[in-house]
């Protein structure tokens, strides 16, 4: 069959799709991978057929998102995500509509115009069988179902998105008949809007797809009353060389501190003290490793004789020779260190990371102390903690055999054959 994966133009966002991609190819499936022409690059690097749609306008790339605006929106889930992480008592279904018209009209509305015409052109002409979603490319259900083509969602991190789309319909259902201005959707009337353009009529589908793969394992996942796939994560970080300094085993215990890519390349920089937090574990009697952008290397100063400087080190090579791991709780990053049965202390701040990290300390395998939060001092001693207390690398173990039992990739390309089968209708 022929296989469309699809993302606005997010380097983390492709990089969980990756491995997916190429299980459907060495199943032997027609595979595609269509963004908007500037993350074509990072699709040929991963070995996939890029197809370049649409243009290169998003909402990293606007003026009128200032710095500190930009800065703001890194305080954790906001409306209207944020109630699927609050208890339902606490959920107003005003702050949730004006949440979905924000996001509607500035963070979905903004990534996915400059792709919808193109994608559907594309879709018409190489008629793809199946339709593979990142959850917010809202442009791929559209397309997918202008063709014909099975589709779904593909996550790379909470349902924050499915879940939250349960809250508001049950609540947009309990508002009184008069209150018509009370009961817009602004998300489904902006999706009903774009799909009559190509001849699709509007359905919940169009946001939560006909299906959706989650690579989190249950005890620490979030889901709505929707179909679900579990897949288990594969790491995949882009193009990498393992060093030789990481053929054999560090002679201390070794810590990692890596923030990801994101805040460097859509944020000003880290949320937290990258200075003071190694300052800190200078007084341990481990080794440290810490990957740092080499645009933020300069604001370092003068560091311990025990932590070592790295712009860039393949992370699951580096995760598997540490005793424990710090990090900002970004799914990806989170996942693979789980992989390996590590301790994990993650520093949250943007948008999924608080709530993800919260359920993984819930389970056992780390500690979490908020960004804001995260002094040299605490860091240094949630280390200790890791490093002392068995009961943390007992939970790690625990969360890498679950993830480890999941479906990989491979064996859930026979269920995704089913389901196009099924839902694919012929034009």
């Amino acid at each position: 069959m022929r296989v469309l994966l699809t993302t606005y133009s997010e380097r983390t966002f492709l990089q969980a799709m990756v491995p997916l991609a190429w299980a459907l190819r060495t199943a032997g499936h027609e595979v595609r991978f269509a963004s908007q022409p500037e993350l074509a690059d990072n699709i040929t690097q991963a070995g996939l057929t890029a197809v370049p749609v649409g243009r290169n306008r998003g909402i990293w790339r606007l003026a009128e998102f200032e710095p500190e605006q930009r800065e703001a929106d890194r305080e954790g889930l906001l409306s209207p995500y944020d109630a699927a992480a609050q208890d339902p008592a606490d959920v107003d279904f005003a702050t949730m509509r004006e949440g979905y018209e924000d996001k509607t009209f500035g963070w979905h509305r903004l990534d996915n115009f400059p792709m919808i015409g193109g994608l559907v052109e594309f879709c018409r002409s190489w008629q793809p069988d199946l339709v593979l979603w990142e959850p917010t490319t809202y442009a791929a259900p559209i397309a997918a179902q202008a063709c014909g083509a099975a589709h779904g969602r593909l996550l790379w991190s909470l349902d924050v998105f499915g879940v939250a789309r349960e809250i508001y319909l049950d609540l947009k259902a309990q508002q009184p008949d008069a209150e018509q201005i009370e009961r817009v959707d602004p998300l489904a009337e902006w999706m009903a809007a774009f799909g009559a353009k190509h001849g699709v009529e509007y359905s919940e589908e169009l946001i939560t797809g006909q299906f959706t793969i989650d690579q989190l394992p249950d005890s620490v996942t979030m889901r709505a009353g929707l179909q679900y796939l579990p897949m288990q994560y594969t790491p995949y970080g882009g193009t990498a060389v393992v060093p030789k300094w990481l053929w054999t085993a560090p002679a201390k215990p070794r810590i990692a501190l890596t923030l990801g890519i994101t805040a460097t390349d859509r944020f000003s920089g880290y949320a937290v003290s990258v200075q003071d937090i190694l300052r800190s574990l200078g007084g341990l009697d481990v080794e440290v490793v810490a990957t740092i952008a080499e645009a933020e290397q300069h604001k370092l100063g003068e560091l311990p004789g025990n932590v070592r400087i790295e712009s860039w080190v393949p992370l699951q090579a580096l995760v598997a020779t540490c005793s424990a791991v710090i990090h900002h709780a970004g799914p990806g990053t989170l996942l693979t260190v789980a992989q390996e049965g590590v301790p994990q202390l993650t520093v949250p701040w943007d948008f999924d990371e608080p709530e993800l990290a919260r359920r993984v300390a819930a389970q056992g395998a780390a500690l979490v102390i908020h960004a804001s939060e995260a002094t040299g001092d605490r860091v240094r001693d949630g280390v200790r903690r890791l490093l002392e207390e068995p009961g943390f690398r007992e939970r790690a173990g625990a969360l890498r055999d679950e993830l480890r039992a999941m479906p990989t990739p491979n064996q859930l390309v026979p269920q995704l054959e089913e389901l196009t089968a099924k839902l694919r209708v012929e034009r």
